[in-house]
């Protein structure tokens, strides 16, 4: 019987952490500059979710990337990548831009 409890643990415990790293694949949003835009400028994700998002500047330029509603602020370094980690959030609208370029790097990440 306890062979069959451990067993039947470690089924469980391996499917959970399948269930994790396949989840984990799915909140994760790529976001490109170049020619000092963000692509897409427009992303969306589920609310109440953690969101991993990966800038890849394809400029010459640095340039930093900028969000009062998402309190974040990091630089990207031209021909680099940067991870910006979300926390859950709430469903609405939070903007973002290049503050290098505000003119045309804009963006918005909505959350439904």
């Amino acid at each position: 019987m306890k062979r069959n409890a451990a067993m039947h643990f470690c089924f469980v415990l391996g499917l959970g952490l399948l269930l994790i790293g396949t989840a984990a694949a799915e909140d994760e949003i790529r976001i490109v500059i170049k020619d000092h835009r963000f692509s897409p400028s427009e992303v969306r994700v589920k609310a109440h979710t953690k969101i991993k998002l990966l800038v890849s500047n394809e400029d010459q330029t640095a340039e930093e990337f900028e969000s009062f509603s998402l309190n974040r602020e990091k630089v990207v370094r031209a021909g680099q990548s940067i991870t910006i980690f979300l926390p859950p959030l709430k469903p609405g609208s939070y903007d973002f831009f290049g503050d290098f370029h505000p003119d045309t790097a804009k963006g918005m990440v909505i959350a439904e």
